[in-house]
């Protein structure tokens, strides 16, 4: 079963033209967008507006489960 339909893959490969020429554009800051896997993403979130089927965007930012800091002192007597 594939992944990713028809439309989002046409939808990814006309960002990555549109970054490859220069025209495309970030959406709030309005940069202009130099990274492959930015192009892609837009391509993917544009596809996923329009109804295509694409699996749900992933909130990966970095975070581990085990949390940062130290550990709180509840352990010590």
């Amino acid at each position: 079963m594939a992944r990713y339909s028809k439309k989002s893959q046409d939808e990814v490969e006309e960002k990555m033209h549109e970054m490859k020429r220069g025209e495309l554009r970030s959406g709030r800051s309005g940069k202009k967008v130099t990274n492959p896997r930015q192009a892609i993403a837009i391509g993917l979130s544009e596809a996923r507006k329009e109804g295509a089927k694409v699996p749900p965007a992933s909130n990966s930012k970095g975070r581990g489960s085990s949390g940062r800091g130290r550990k709180t002192g509840k352990s010590r007597s």
